[in-house]
């Protein structure tokens, strides 16, 4: 029996010291206050009035602007809702473009941008080309890409030229467009003169 005693003792402990950690474990829980995990819903974390939004390339020269009078930050997809937005594209060796519209979001960490209601793109006039203006209820830009587009029907003013049509994309890069299913097509005189001059004078010398 006086064997036995030391190890009816050590179970005895052990079981004590299971015991207290048990009830230890049960109290802290009890004790202290744990936070359900938060709910991911689309709801603002954040917001400004009057912002300005400046993207820059790699040498630290801005290409893209954005700006409005009122911004909401949306955590669940990191999209920005705009008021009254204004996006400016200013890349080197491109033609600016402004678009214009009474709401945009933003998101794709900022690579797009889609303008709803009355939505405008205008691109500046340059040597030999036309100001060109596409209006349409919704226009999404691709700032990265310098690329914009609509699957909605558009209204495309090139110079004194103007088209309708439902579908368009506009490469600032490349200064192509494309209009899809056209169905109105208005060609001014003026404009074709002046792609035929144009072309005359970069042809080049024999």
């Amino acid at each position: 029996m006086k064997e036995r005693v030391p190890s009816i003792v050590a179970v005895f402990l052990l079981f004590v010291l299971v015991a207290s950690t048990w009830w230890a474990a049960g109290y802290t829980q009890r004790a202290v206050h744990i936070e359900p995990p938060r709910r991911v819903t689309h709801e603002k974390d954040s917001w400004a009035d009057k912002f300005v939004m400046v993207r820059t390339d790699p040498a630290g020269m801005a290409i893209n602007r954005l700006e409005g009078t009122h911004m909401e930050h949306f955590p669940d997809d990191d999209s920005y809702k705009v008021t009254d937005p204004r996006a400016i594209g200013q890349r080197t060796g491109s033609p600016i473009t402004i678009g214009t519209s009474q709401t945009a979001v933003m998101d794709k960490n900022g690579s797009r941008i889609v303008m709803t209601g009355h939505a405008r793109l205008h691109r500046q006039a340059d040597e030999g080309r036309a100001a060109l203006d596409v209006t349409s209820e919704q226009i999404t830009l691709l700032p990265d890409e310098d690329v914009a587009f609509t699957d909605l029907p558009a209204l495309v003013v090139n110079g004194k030229s103007t088209m309708t049509g439902k579908g368009m994309r506009y490469d600032n890069k490349t200064r192509t467009l494309k209009v899809f299913s056209a169905s109105d097509v208005k060609i001014s005189g003026q404009d074709t003169q002046k792609s035929r001059t144009t072309t005359k004078k970069t042809e080049p010398k024999p």
